[in-house]
């Protein structure tokens, strides 16, 4: 064979690998257009027949759990250390002595103010003695007693002082890194420590502005933190009175039901939430809505043709929509092939669900 003879050979074979690859190329199914024969080819595309069925919207929420109570332990009056009774890291009882300020000054005058008030009690009484036999006039027996009443109300005075140079723990909790040592010098501005009543927890979290109506006191909510597999409850306790302007969201504040040793103020959770429950929902795939600038549509298959219909949403969950508006039940939504389905397409439905 000389070499035009193969020349030849390969040019036929290279036509009839180019004619056979159109040929197959032409059989396949196609997303719709013409044939050969120039016959409109239809779109082949799946379904799905709407129906009635139980929906919910999970969503799952970034929470922060949080102390029941908190608060930063500071002195009304400023003073010296004399007796400093925080351990850090130590759970106190309400009312326990945490520091003890310099009060030897209002001591020395309250014991002052107790001897003046004696005497003026025994002047008083003979004040009275007199007045009986008209021996002074009825002004001078209310002087004494006006004495009397003003040495009381210093002496009251006093205790006041004194006892704000006892600073107390307001509730039962443990007590926080302290920032002071004794025989410190302080003033009101001085931060001592902070206590924090972690016998019981709060959870904090946002839920979208949509979904505010639903969190009402008392709702029960479930949440998981990080290296836990339990599930731990909480009751929501209040919201806030107004949605935040820049994130669309209201905060939510919930109390931790029962008593965890995992369970540390600070931590991270994730709120499960279940919203929208409805037994009844008319639902179609999430893959049939198709969205628009103004609206939401899905395309319904009636006599081979397709039927672009605006739809109203409801709730959702990871596969499924509620549609309120816009489809009965029964109606079949084309879920594939949306892209190439226009208003004049044939379409042949290879599944239907």
């Amino acid at each position: 064979m000389n070499r035009n003879s193969r020349t030849v050979i390969g040019f036929v074979l290279s036509l009839i690998f180019i004619s056979c690859k159109s040929e197959k190329k032409d059989n396949s199914p196609a997303a719709g257009g013409r044939d050969g024969r120039g016959v409109d080819r239809p779109v082949q595309a799946e379904a799905f027949i709407v129906k009635a069925k139980a929906l919910s919207e999970n969503l799952e929420i970034p929470g922060t759990l949080l102390p029941f109570e908190v608060t930063e332990i500071r002195p009304e009056i400023s003073g010296r250390i004399v007796a400093l009774n925080m351990q850090e890291g130590s759970f106190v009882q309400k009312g326990a002595l945490l520091v003890k300020l310099f009060d030897g000054d209002l001591q020395a005058s309250l014991k002052k103010l107790e001897v003046q008030l004696q005497i003026a009690q025994k002047t008083a009484e003979r004040q009275k003695q007199l007045l009986d036999i008209q021996g002074i006039s009825q002004q001078e027996y209310d002087l004494s007693e006006l004495q009397v009443s003003n040495l009381k109300a210093d002496i009251d005075l006093t205790k006041v002082n004194i006892s704000k140079t006892e600073i107390r723990a307001p509730f039962a909790g443990r007590m926080g890194l302290r920032n002071i040592s004794n025989g410190a010098y302080i003033s009101p501005t001085t931060l001592l420590t902070t206590i924090s009543q972690v016998n019981q927890l709060k959870l904090e979290f946002t839920v979208p502005e949509k979904y505010s109506e639903a969190m009402r006191r008392g709702r029960q909510v479930s949440f998981t933190i990080a290296g836990a597999d339990a599930m731990f409850n909480a009751t929501v306790l209040a919201t806030e009175s107004n949605i935040e302007a820049t994130t669309r969201t209201l905060k939510v504040r919930a109390v931790v039901q029962g008593r965890h040793n995992l369970l540390v103020p600070g931590a991270f959770a994730k709120v499960a939430l279940q919203l929208g429950k409805n037994d009844h929902s008319l639902i179609v795939p999430s893959q049939a809505v198709i969205p628009q600038a103004r609206n939401k549509s899905v395309i319904v298959y009636k006599g081979g043709k397709p039927n672009f219909t605006v739809i109203t949403t409801g709730i959702r969950d990871s596969s499924y929509v509620q549609v309120l508006d816009g489809v009965k039940e029964g109606d079949t939504v084309i879920t594939t092939a949306l892209l190439a389905i226009r208003p004049e397409s044939k379409i042949k439905l290879s599944k239907v669900q």
